[in-house]
C-alpha cells in the first residue's frame, strides 16, 4: 500500500484514489519555471474529477526549488493558483530517500523525475500507463488523450 502524507494532515492512500479512477501524480515545486503548470493541473481536475480522475501534487525540494515548509507551499498554491487538488507534504522523489512510489517507478519502470513537474499516469489497477517530462503541459493532447481513454 502506497501512502503519502497529506499537506493538510492525515494520509493520501493511492489505492483509495485509484478506486475512483486514474491518478496523475506530479512532482511539483513553487519556485520553478514550470510552476504555472499548477493552473493546468487544476484545470484537468476541474474537467475530469467527476469522471474519476485524481490529480495528485507531490511537492519536492529535490531540485532545490521548493519553499521551506509545507504550510508555505500550501499557502502559496492556494493564494496564487486557487489549488484544490490533493497535495502531499514535501517529499523526496529521487535518490536513496525517495518516497516508495518513486522508488517503485525507478525500480520497476526505470522512470525517475529529471526535474520538477514530471507527470506519471497510473490506472485503476495501479499500473503505470505513461509518464511525461516537465516541459509537457498537463493539458497537452498526449496527456489528455491517455486520461480520457481511462475514464468511463
Amino acid at each position: 500500500m502506497i501512502v503519502f502524507d497529506s499537506i493538510d494532515g492525515g494520509e493520501i492512500r493511492l489505492d483509495h484514489l485509484r478506486a475512483r479512477g486514474p491518478v496523475l501524480v506530479v512532482n511539483t515545486a513553487s519556485l520553478c519555471g514550470f510552476t504555472p503548470q499548477y493552473d493546468d493541473l487544476q484545470d484537468l481536475s476541474d474537467r475530469y474529477a467527476a469522471q474519476g480522475l485524481t490529480v495528485l501534487a507531490v511537492p519536492s525540494d529535490d531540485f532545490r526549488q521548493e519553499l521551506d515548509d509545507a504550510r508555505a507551499v500550501r499557502d502559496f498554491c492556494a493564494t496564487n493558483f486557487d489549488l484544490t487538488i490533493p497535495m502531499s507534504t514535501i517529499t523526496h522523489v529521487t535518490g536513496s530517500e525517495a518516497h516508495p512510489f518513486y522508488r517503485w517507478l525507478a525500480e520497476e519502470h526505470q522512470v525517475v523525475p529529471g526535474w520538477n513537474f514530471h507527470k506519471v499516469l497510473i490506472d485503476r489497477e495501479g499500473e503505470l500507463v505513461a509518464s511525461w517530462a516537465s516541459p509537457v503541459r498537463p493539458t497537452d493532447r498526449a496527456i489528455v488523450g491517455r486520461i480520457e481513454a481511462l475514464l468511463p
